[in-house]
Order: structure tokens, then C-alpha cells, then sequence
């Protein structure tokens, strides 16, 4: 994946040292959020899969840390500013306060739209945005493993082996995307559209990452699992239809019809074997397995949000109109 095109000067000073050796970084305040997710992806991205050409000796650089560690600082104070933390609950109400928290989400019907309203133009985009995600689909949620043990530990493994498709390449989920994406025409390269993403999409993603590399937040990403797999199977169901709906096959609705069937036994699986066995075990933690439910539920709620209110106002929902190599897209993407 190549650098990508800063937001702000924050993002602008990283981009510049990244792109030499290893060299002290000065703090600097974001100017905006989509300087600060930027920031905070490029960083994250070190723990992934890196950038082209950027040596990996900047995974760890001590200044580079200190950036990123203020940026997080941020981030997370917004977060905690959205989404009071829950109340704690006795261990064996936790799979029953996680449906509270799924039951009171009102978040904008995204997958409704998509499934009875979307022209083809949205739902590429809508393809688009969540590639950020799915090109990588169940790696912030690994980070989790080596971090439990016992019943829970197991649990999370076997929602995960599903995730990767039982190690089988092209069962993956990722690769199920990909495969989704070129039946789209789009460029399915990792890290193609992240010039395109503005930061909506970007919070979703550095939410994920968050939770997941920091062991105190250990609670919060088991809780975030959970809750996408407690929300998954209808809005897919909904986005495969939409899929039929504008004469698509089994090649583009396979990643969602996987996902209708899959995420109904990972429902139960992440609820109880996992976020309840871990709340057993840790029953101080019940709070921050609800607030990192409801952080997932409320960022994806802005981001439906910004989808639908840019195609009510007949906008584009991207940042820019071209994808990341420069070849113009088709439609309301671009051409």
C-alpha cells in the first residue's frame, strides 16, 4: 500500500518522515478529524501490514509512538465524550445487556436503503468505504487471543477460524470481498481506496484497532465483536438482496450470503462463550464489554449517517472522485 495524500499537518509531518529512515517526529495538533484518523490509520497500519517503501524499524520508533500515543489520546476522549460508560452487570447478564445495548440502536437504515433504494453508483461506494475493513477483516479482533485464556479464549478462536475460512484462501472473508469488489469493477488492491475514505469510515476502523492493541481495552474489543456479530446477519441478508436487486450473482453476494449464515452461530458464540465467560472471570470488565459495543454501534451509526446524507443531497459520500491510482470510476464515482 502506498503512503497516502495528507489531511492536515499532523498527517502531512508523518507522510514526510515515513517516507525516509527513522528520525524524531515533533508533536504536532491535529487540525481537523481527518487529519487526526489519518494519523491515527497510517499508525495502526504499521501493525498490520506496513506501507511500501516505509522501513519497519518506524513500527516502534519512540517519537513516532508519542504521536501516535496523543492522537489516540484524542480519539479516545471523544469517544468516552459520545458514549457514556454502561453501568456494570453481574457476569451472567452480559450476553442479556449486550441485546439491550443491540435492542436500543437506532442508528440510520443504511442497509434498508441499500437493499431497496441504492442505485449502483451508491453501492459501489458503499463497497468502497467498507473496503478499508474487509480487506483486513478479523485482524483487530485476533489481537484479542493471545490475551485470554481458558473458555473464552477458545470461543474467540472459533468465531475467528470462520473469519479466516477454516484455512482455506479462498474461503477467507477478505478474499470473499475481494471477489465482491471486482464483480463491482473496483480495484480490489489492499489499501486501494483509503484516499477516498473519509475520516467516517476511518473512525470505524481505528475504533477496531484501538480496542485491540491495548490489553487495558481488552474488555471493549471482545465487547465490539460481539456486537457485530449480534447485528450482522439481517443487514447482510439486506445487502446481498440489494445485490440481486441490481442484477447481480452469486459471484458478488457470496462474502454477504456467507456472513447470514455464519454470523447467526458466532451471535451466540461471541455473546456467551466469550464475552460471558470473560466477564465470569473478569467481573470488573462488564462495563467496558458494553462500552465497546456501544462505541461500535454509535461510529457506525455516524458513518451510515454521512452515506445517507451526502446521496439524499445527490453527493458523492467519498472524498475524492478518483480512486487511489488514479483511474477514474464509473457513475457517481467518478467518470
Amino acid at each position: 500500500m502506498q503512503l497516502p495524500q495528507p489531511r492536515g499537518p499532523v498527517s502531512a509531518a508523518l507522510a514526510d518522515a515515513l517516507a525516509g529512515p527513522p528520525r524524531d517526529i515533533p508533536l504536532i495538533e491535529p487540525s481537523d478529524d481527518e487529519d487526526l484518523q489519518l494519523v491515527l490509520h497510517m499508525g495502526y497500519e504499521l501493525h498490520y501490514r506496513g506501507f511500501d517503501g516505509v522501513d519497519d524499524a518506524w513500527e516502534w520508533q519512540p517519537s513516532r509512538i508519542a504521536l501516535h500515543q496523543a492522537a489516540e489520546r484524542c480519539f479516545e476522549a471523544e469517544l468516552r465524550r459520545l458514549v457514556p460508560m454502561p453501568d456494570p452487570v453481574p457476569p451472567a447478564e452480559v450476553p442479556r445487556a449486550l441485546a439491550a445495548v443491540m435492542a436500543a440502536d437506532d442508528g440510520p437504515p443504511l442497509s434498508k436503503y441499500l437493499a431497496g433504494r441504492a442505485t449502483l453508483e451508491q453501492y459501489r461506494e458503499f463497497v468502497t468505504h467498507r473496503s478499508i475493513y474487509h480487506q483486513r477483516e478479523a485482524d483487530p479482533h485476533t489481537w484479542a487471543i493471545p490475551r485470554l485464556g481458558g473458555r473464552a479464549k477458545a470461543a474467540l478462536v472459533e468465531v475467528q477460524t470462520d473469519e479466516y475460512g477454516g484455512g482455506r484462501v479462498e474461503r477467507m472473508h477478505a478474499e470473499l470481498f475481494r471477489g465482491t469488489m471486482r464483480e463491482l469493477g473496483l480495484d480490489d488492491t489492499y489499501g486501494a481506496y483509503l484516499d477516498a475514505a473519509p475520516a467516517a469510515t476511518l473512525a470505524v476502523n481505528n475504533l477496531m484497532s484501538l480496542f485491540g492493541l491495548h490489553r487495558r481495552l481488552l474488555g471493549a474489543i471482545l465487547g465490539h465483536l460481539a456486537i457485530y456479530e449480534m447485528t450482522s446477519s439481517l443487514p447482510n441478508r439486506r445487502y446481498g438482496n440489494g445485490l440481486r436487486r441490481l442484477g447481480f450473482g452469486p459471484a458478488a453476494t457470496r462474502f454477504y450470503d456467507e456472513h447470514v449464515e455464519a454470523d447467526a452461530v458466532h451471535e451466540q458464540i461471541a455473546a456467551n462463550d466469550l464475552c460471558g465467560s470473560y466477564c465470569a472471570d473478569r467481573p470488573e470488565q462488564s462495563s467496558l464489554v458494553l462500552f465497546g459495543a456501544a462505541c461500535a454501534l454509535a461510529l457506525d451509526a455516524r458513518f451510515a449517517g454521512h452515506l445517507l446524507t451526502r446521496w439524499a443531497a445527490g453527493e458523492s459520500s467519498l472524498r475524492a472522485q478518483s480512486d487511489a491510482i488514479g483511474r477514474p470510476l464509473v457513475g457517481a464515482l467518478g467518470a
